[in-house]
């Protein structure tokens, strides 16, 4: 039997560049999908409001496992050949985009009416007024919670590997089953994901206390 040594810790460590190369395509996919979500909550379409709402409801009500196991098993049925990369980026992608569009639709419903009523006044439309308006301003109030957000990002890439994907947890159930020392394995596991999320974190909260500080002033 093997125990847990460096070429062990070396594999898990490995591992956290798949777990991070994930992180980014769940987040930038779902940054753009959020911003569509958040645009079509906040729009003056009913279809779009109510199509949006249908969407953010799924997404948030239902487990991301399950999401993912929808994904991973449901594709081959319809005929799509799909493996765990593609499966764990599309499922974090509609996930991710679920969750960025909520935080962001409040975003941009916390910027004062009178804004609105004042890019009315001037004649924008709606695409002037949320381009010229809104939106810049949403988007300082939305910084703090959406780097809070990526954390559970992050951490919600574990989930891939029950579908077989190898990021850090694939990686360390692999060096457990090879060492059957799993009080070590997955202390070293939370300790990557400790050190992955905890900059973000502190960025995070960092933000919050500079923007309380500048409604403040």
């Amino acid at each position: 039997m093997r125990t847990f040594g460096t070429p062990e810790f070396l594999f898990i460590l490995a591992a956290a560049r798949w777990t991070i190369a994930l992180s980014l395509i769940a987040f930038l996919g779902g940054a753009v999908g959020g911003l569509i979500v958040a645009l079509a909550r906040t729009s003056e379409s009913a279809a779009a409001r109510a199509v949006s709402t249908a969407f953010v409801q799924v997404f948030q009500g239902t487990p991301l496992l399950l999401q993912l196991f929808l994904v991973f098993f449901g594709a081959p049925v319809l005929g799509w050949d799909i493996n765990p990369w593609i499966a764990a980026g599309v499922a974090l992608v509609l996930n991710t985009s679920a969750f960025l569009g909520e935080i962001w639709r409040g975003c941009i419903q916390a910027i004062p009416r009178g804004q609105w009523e004042a890019a009315d006044a001037l004649g924008l439309h709606y695409v002037d007024r949320m381009r010229d308006v809104v939106l810049p301003q949403a988007f300082k109030i939305a910084l703090p919670p959406t780097v809070g957000y990526m954390v559970q990002v992050i951490k919600g890439t574990s989930l891939a590997a029950i579908i077989g994907f190898t990021e850090i947890t694939r990686a360390g159930q692999i060096i457990n089953n090879a060492t059957f020392q799993p009080l070590i394995v997955f202390g070293v596991v939370a300790a990557v994901y400790f050190a992955l999320c905890w900059p973000l974190s502190l960025l995070a909260g960092w933000m919050e206390r500079r923007q309380a500080a500048a409604l403040a002033r």
